[in-house]
């Protein structure tokens, strides 16, 4: 039975309907595969590590379509010990074979092989299936290096399991696996949930919108991105060495990878989902089984949510809401002790101030924080997540990988195909023991689940108040919400159409001046506005501007985050006498887009 097919009849409520169909489907990147009695085959063990081959593609599928033990002849070891893996041929996949055995055909006999991957692959809890899939691609890798040190690899991952593939390319490149990111040649990664706002496909390359590092094909010849992002934004990063060789393909409409900012009860309910047994949901409905599992994880949550505020004792004081502690918490990959605690609330001053004190702002908080974080939860919910995502029968954009060319927008190849084609150059690059050069450089550290909603719920306050400073006859009034900025200034102001914006920087050269830190400016990772300000110092100043910042990739569409920016000044007279107030500036701290 589909997921569908069990919303359908099980449809108490629109909401309550939509709430779980994300959280289960979208969100656990899950593949529809109809089920079916799998044939018995030859289970001897007759492929090993030792059959040496210069580029192997290890590729990971998604639900339902990996290799079993007992049905699939797998892999072995150097010692004929079975590994989790079999040989593509062993194995077939209707959605990854026409990818991963591209090159065969184009280098010699031998040269090239392909492996899936076997690990469990289903939603009796999302997570452990997804670790064992890292685990299990990390040995088999290290397992083959060990064997055959000259091989080179590429990774490829579709669904459940490009969820996977990040996660095995982000510890090769951090250099956090055994595996030697030099020997990683190229990562495709298809649906891939743990997308950024704003990226193109190529991260981390010379030109993310078009093609990877070292392969002159371009992809197509627009540069607008995928709106929205993955739906496991705790999965994001960088991918450290392995930044240009990596090409991340999503769909519009594929809510795996492309679901809207500001839908924060929906996120929650996503990571309820990864951690409920939703295989068994689906078979036998809300049962008092399925109903307890889901009890069990709730609860574990809330319990977690209160443990965490336990250990920030200025919490009530903070602006930090208890939407946004659950949505932290609630992210399988938590660890507690590891948050930084939030700053205290401008608004309130005094010290010393009973807990309760804080209760009528921080309900403010709360109400306004829900408001903000779910802009976009009713029109998801209205727009039938799963048929859009899933679709029956493959109809869903969860597919389109296999049929999203648009020769008319010079996007000749399906992703799927210029997939091959690169993977097919690589293979020769490998065999002629070609080197693939990488012109890109390590991306600035993503924190995990720093994103636009989380960042959101943690401004709730500064959404609703409005500061005015008057420096030298300037007023500016901040008002921040989500991917918005209403601000009037008489200062000069710099947006760039392509999201980028070179942020002067001031220096002060006296002895008395201070640096306000960046914490003291109220921003967001989607927006800043700092209006200039001007003191008399009792030494000369220079300002030197310098380009501080540029989003991460290339020009943003509809979802366009807006970095604006007025310099800062310092005037000073060329002698003193006297030591006045010392000067302060302010240096606008300007993010790239996470």
């Amino acid at each position: 039975m589909a997921f569908g097919d069990f919303f359908v009849r099980h449809r108490t409520a629109s909401a309550a309907a939509a709430l779980t169909t994300l959280g289960v489907a979208a969100a656990a990147a899950v593949i529809w595969a109809p089920e079916s009695e799998q044939p018995a085959v030859d289970t001897q063990l007759r492929s090993s590590v030792t059959e040496c081959h210069d580029m192997v593609t290890v590729s990971v599928a998604g639900r339902g379509d990996t290799p079993k033990e007992g049905t699939t002849a797998l892999l072995v070891d150097a010692n004929g010990n079975p590994l989790p893996a079999a040989l593509s041929g062993d194995h077939k996949s209707e959605w990854l074979d026409p990818v991963v055995n591209a090159p065969s055909d184009d280098v010699g006999q031998g040269s090239y092989a392909a492996v899936y991957i076997a690990y469990p692959a289903n939603m009796a809890t999302y997570e452990d299936a997804v670790n064992t899939g890292v685990a299990n691609a990390e040995q088999v890798m290290s397992e083959i290096s060990a064997a055959c040190p000259d091989t080179k690899f590429s990774i490829v991952g579709y669904s459940e399991g490009a969820d996977v593939v990040r996660r095995v390319a982000m510890k090769i490149g951090n250099e956090e696996s055994g595996v030697n990111p030099d020997d990683v040649l190229g990562v495709v990664i298809l649906a891939d949930s743990g997308r950024q706002a704003g990226e193109g496909p190529f991260i981390g390359a010379e030109d993310p919108f078009s093609n990877p590092d070292g392969f002159d094909r371009k992809y197509q010849n627009g540069t607008n991105p995928i709106s929205g992002q993955g739906a496991l934004p705790g999965t994001s990063g960088d991918f450290g060495k392995l930044n240009g060789k990596i090409a991340s393909f999503c769909s519009e409409g594929d809510l795996t990878c492309a679901a809207p900012q500001n839908i924060s009860l929906l996120q929650l309910v996503v990571n309820v989902g990864r951690q409920v047994n939703a295989d068994q949901l689906e078979r036998e409905g809300l049962t008092p089984a399925t109903g307890q599992d889901v009890a069990v994880v709730l609860g574990r949550i809330a319990m977690t949510a209160f443990s965490d505020i336990a250990a920030q004792p200025n919490w009530m004081a903070s602006d930090e809401t208890f939407l946004e502690v659950l949505l932290r918490v609630s992210d399988p990959a938590y660890k507690p002790g590891e948050h930084t605690p939030p700053a205290q609330a401008e608004n309130v001053a005094a010290e010393g101030l009973s807990p309760l004190a804080y209760l009528p702002q921080k309900i403010f908080n709360e109400v306004v924080g829900l408001i903000v974080t779910n802009q976009n939860t009713i029109p998801v919910i209205l727009s039938d997540p799963y048929n859009l995502t899933l679709g029956p029968n493959g109809s869903g954009h969860h597919f389109d990988y296999w049929r999203d060319a648009k020769p008319e927008d010079g996007k000749e190849l399906t992703s799927a195909e210029y997939a091959a084609a690169w993977l097919t150059e690589l293979a020769k690059k490998a065999q002629a023991g070609e080197p693939v050069e990488r012109k890109a450089e390590p991306l600035p550290a993503v924190q995990g689940y720093t994103n636009s909603v989380q960042a959101a719920a943690s401004k709730t306050t500064s959404t609703t108040k409005a500061t005015s400073s008057t420096t030298s006859g300037t007023s500016v009034t901040k008002t921040e919400a989500k991917g918005e900025v209403a601000s009037s200034s008489t200062a000069p102001s710099t947006t760039s159409g392509e999201s980028s914006t070179t942020a002067p920087e001031s220096s002060t050269t006296s002895p008395e001046s201070s640096a306000t830190s960046p914490e003291s400016t109220t921003t967001s990772p989607e927006s800043t506005t700092t209006a200039p300000s001007t003191s008399v110092a009792p030494s000369t100043t220079t300002t030197a501007p310098s380009a501080e910042s540029t989003t991460a990739n290339a020009p943003i569409a509809e979802e366009s985050e807006v970095t604006t920016s007025a310099p800062s000044t310092t005037t000073a007279p060329s002698t003193t006498t006297t030591t006045t107030p010392s000067t302060t500036t302010t240096t606008p701290s300007v993010t790239p887009t996470p």
